[in-house]
């Protein structure tokens, strides 16, 4: 999309030595109809603001005005219908609709251009597009948390093992692992809102780049359009898309985030670990081996992060050594925020269906979560609390615990105490009390901890929140 306020209907709009038109491959090169008409109700949406702000100023006629209003509402219907026919010819949404409009009604038609460039106009389109974008990305992400909250809930006190490098590490409850994801998605909206506030500046207004010499009123459009404000320098409202690459940026990071619930979720799956299952809604069977169900739904929502990640690297090289103002580059920016933005819909969904969805394994994953001497630091903290060790000397004390269990094929807790006194003669019975899975996650109650009370104090904040 470039610059123009001619409003002839095909693409003889340049005159002098572009008189003749372009040939099939400039053509093929410029047109950008076949991904952005996809901005048409923000086109159409922009222009009746800027007609009606015209005619309140006095730029326009009053009577113009209605006519461009209604012509615009007959073909937001029209396209709406299916019954607008794009043309490459015309290059752009703006072009086709202003070229319909003139069909429509006559002169007119030409007086909306005034005061505007396809610059701002495209910049308008986009960022109506993006916010209306993030809008429902906050809902959805909403919607993913308050399923956690649900899953979070119902688990407060369903012990699994928690890992570090994929290792048993310590008990968890699954509540608090639930609990996790609704942190990271609840800053994922965070930055969702955050976005909305950076974008919510109107470009319309700002024409070419360097404003207008009419008598225009930004504020108004502004407010019409639903923005907070209009944008404060022309020359960086239709040269920047900073916007649009926040978008991305922020779609990455919760891509990333559903890529990684997407990953416990084909590894929980598995037969090996079998803490989890997944109906056939969200899973598909094997062409040859009838025993399989594959995890397909949750494999393809970690796939989506590698497209949402080259979105994100193909803007920022786009627009990484533009020099200020607009360039044709630019209208390579839509594509990659198009797709991104359908990608993130359908793995946010997707994986709203899985939390939802998921069958817990409660007895496999208690049985896992004392597996691989999960509770050795339990053991360390009473050496420390209870016999006043130091912990690295306790931490010593507990590593030979831990050898001494591995060699006889038990349990820390099925150790006889006379085993364990052999190693400290400081330890009693009480040690016991500390060394199962659920004494060990009751334990754990610091701010944030995974002990069920704790846990059940989060999910109340987070429902008050969400």
């Amino acid at each position: 999309m470039a610059d123009s306020t001619d409003t002839k209907s095909s693409n003889q709009m340049w005159g002098g030595r572009f008189a003749s038109g372009p040939d099939a491959i400039m053509e093929e090169i410029n047109a950008s109809i076949g991904f952005d008409k996809k901005l048409f109700a923000q086109d159409i949406r922009g222009s009746i603001a800027h007609a009606t702000m015209l005619a309140h100023q006095g730029i326009i006629s009053a009577e113009d005005k209605d006519k461009i209003v209604r012509g615009l509402n007959t073909i937001l219907s029209e396209i709406e219908s299916g019954n607008f026919e794009f043309s490459r010819k015309l290059e752009d949404i703006h072009m086709n609709v202003e070229a319909r409009l003139a069909t429509l009604i006559g002169p007119a038609a030409g007086r909306l251009h005034t005061a505007r460039s396809r610059n701002d106009q495209v910049a308008l389109d986009f960022r109506l597009w993006v916010k209306e974008e993030l809008q429902k990305t906050e809902r959805m992400l909403t919607d993913l948390i308050a399923a956690f909250l649900d899953r979070a809930e119902e688990h407060a006190e369903t012990v699994m093992p928690g890992f570090t490098h994929l290792q048993t590490a310590q008990p968890v409850t699954f509540g608090h692992h639930c609990m996790a994801y609704v942190e990271m998605f609840g800053r994922d909206r965070s930055r969702v809102r955050h976005a909305i506030e950076h974008l919510d500046e109107s470009p319309i207004g700002s024409a070419a780049l360097a404003g207008t010499g009419y008598p225009i009123d930004r504020h108004m459009t502004a407010k019409a359009l639903g923005f907070r404000e209009p944008t404060r320098n022309s020359i960086d409202t239709v040269s920047d898309r900073d916007f649009a690459i926040e978008f991305l940026a922020l779609a990455a990071i919760c891509s990333m985030h559903l890529s990684r619930l997407a990953e416990e979720i084909v590894i929980w799956s598995t037969p090996q670990f079998g803490f989890v299952r997944l109906s056939d809604a969200f899973s598909t069977g094997s062409s040859i081996m009838p025993q399989k169900k594959n995890p397909d739904a949750a494999e393809l929502v970690r796939a989506k992060t590698g497209r949402i990640n080259g979105s994100l690297i193909a803007l920022l090289t786009i627009m990484k050594g533009l020099p200020l103002a607009y360039s044709k580059d630019m209208q390579e920016d839509k594509e990659q925020v198009f797709d991104a933005a359908e990608s993130l819909e359908l793995a946010i969904a997707a994986m709203t269906g899985m939390v939802r969805d998921l069958t817990i394994n409660t007895a496999r994953m208690k049985a896992a979560a004392g597996s691989g001497y999960s509770t050795a630091t339990d053991l360390a903290d009473w050496l420390v609390r209870e016999a006043g060790l130091p912990f690295r000397d306790a931490h010593h004390v507990t590593g030979r615990a831990v050898a001494l269990a591995e060699s006889k094929g038990c349990d820390l807790a099925e150790l006889p105490l006379a085993d364990l006194q052999a190693i400290n003669a400081a330890i009693t019975d009480k040690v016991y009390d500390v060394l199962t899975v659920e004494a060990s996650v009751a334990s754990r109650k610091s701010f944030g901890g995974t002990a069920p009370s704790e846990v059940r104090k989060q999910i109340a904040y987070w429902r008050a929140r969400n």
